[in-house]
């Protein structure tokens, strides 16, 4: 059941698109950060998603707010895939950044 207290919180679409040769590292490397993620207060989701044929990764992301993204985005993990992403990516992450509405 969703709540209110879910009403302010952040939701993240990260449309993540690698070169052909860099796919499976990326996968690879976004899948090892995903439990951590999950387990960082603030966190209440964090799942990867895969268009494998046409070599597209997602990521769909809730957190409770702008403080608790930042936090994500300081940790050591997280700072390690964007710096495999300045080699890896064919185009720059997609982020689209949502608020709840019913």
């Amino acid at each position: 059941m969703i709540t209110n207290l879910r009403n302010n919180h952040l939701f993240i679409f990260a449309k993540i698109t690698p070169k052909p040769e860099h796919y499976l590292a990326a996968r690879d490397a976004l899948a090892g950060i995903v439990e951590r993620t999950r387990s960082e207060e603030g966190c209440h989701a964090f799942s990867l998603l895969e268009n494998e044929s046409e070599g597209l990764l997602c990521l769909y992301e809730e957190f409770t707010d702008e403080a608790a993204l930042d936090y994500h985005y300081r940790q050591s993990y997280t700072q390690e895939v964007f710096e495999l992403y300045k080699d890896w990516l064919a185009s720059a992450v997609e982020v689209t950044k949502m608020q709840y509405v019913a």
